[in-house]
């Protein structure tokens, strides 16, 4: 019988190396803030976007929008982690994993991190100006449900859905920002994704289930429980398939959908090597999205470049 995690196990977010790491004590405790040490996050925020651009068919004829795009996603999902900490200072303070936020330990006082959270907000903003008109528009229509995420933990077992329809949005983004018809598509493609986020955040949140469970923060991983596998699974398949019907709508092939194989069989693998009482197991798990949107990009591109 494998035994609880033990606290131990936990990957606290104190943990810096690099550049980081050399930075003084406010500069590094502000790049700590918006995790710059953690690029995961970024990276899970910046793939929906070229999700968007590319089925779009958006690579080849507005290129740049993908390195603009990789800016913002570095900028606003800092601008998130600020923000998130700022509410969630007291609440970070009783959690093993979080307890050494610069926030919750003190490195960092309440006025300096408004003023960084307004600073990467209005690099946001220069990024947002790069993007066609409708596009600008849907992009600003996130800011509130930003702002009610870290909320959501408070009042609801299911916040990895409200993540979900926030680090989603890049799709939508994305595809506005080349083309205003066949909104079928998009749909199918911002709602695959979000399935996709609830899954890798319920990994996520497996390494915080103890500590969330004794200071009252809600979670799927909890509201799952022994059935955390099957759950987070049936969140893969539905992301998978409204991801095919994002293609199908687009180029009618089963060549296109085939595009989704290698993306499947990662998916396949993340759930099924999947150990819900290792920490160690699950961060692992939860940090190969990445490679998992990198080929869901991929598949997007490629079907939007032929279609």
């Amino acid at each position: 019988m494998t035994e609880p995690a033990s606290e131990t196990q936990i990957v606290p977010d104190s943990e810096y190396k690099g550049l980081v790491g050399a930075l003084p004590p406010l500069p590094r405790s502000l790049a700590l803030m918006a995790r710059f040490d953690r690029p995961i996050g970024w990276w899970l925020l910046y793939w929906p976007c070229l999700f968007g651009l590319g089925l779009a068919g958006g690579m080849h004829t507005h290129w740049p929008l993908a390195l603009w795009m990789l800016l913002g996603a570095i900028a606003m999902r800092g601008a998130g982690c600020v923000y998130n900490d700022i509410i969630d200072r007291d609440l970070d303070a009783k959690v093993a994993r979080t307890a050494s936020r610069p926030l919750a330990s003190g490195a960092v006082s309440i006025k300096q991190a408004w003023i960084w959270l307004i600073s990467l907000s209005l690099l946001g903003l220069i990024v947002l100006l790069q993007l066609r008109p409708i596009a600008q528009i849907i992009a600003l229509g996130s800011l509130a449900l930003v702002a009610l995420y870290p909320f959501m933990k408070r009042i609801t077992w299911w916040p990895q859905a409200w993540l979900g329809l926030v680090f989603s949005w890049g799709a939508p983004v994305g595809w506005l920002a080349v083309q205003s018809e066949a909104l079928m598509p998009l749909a199918l493609l911002y709602l695959g994704t979000i399935f996709w986020v609830i899954g890798y955040d319920t990994i996520y949140a497996l390494q915080d289930r103890e500590d969330d469970a004794l200071v009252g923060i809600k979670s799927s991983a909890l509201a799952m429980g022994k059935h955390v596998i099957l759950g987070t699974a049936i969140c893969y398949a539905a992301a998978i398939l409204c991801w095919a019907g994002a293609i199908w709508t687009t180029r009618p092939q089963w060549l296109a959908i085939a595009t989704l194989l290698p993306a499947a069989l990662h998916l396949i693998w993340q759930t099924s090597s999947l150990d819900p009482n290792q920490p160690d197991n699950a961060l692992d798990r939860f940090r190969s999205n990445r490679n998992c949107g990198f080929l869901v990009a991929l598949a997007m591109m490629t079907v939007g470049s032929s279609a």
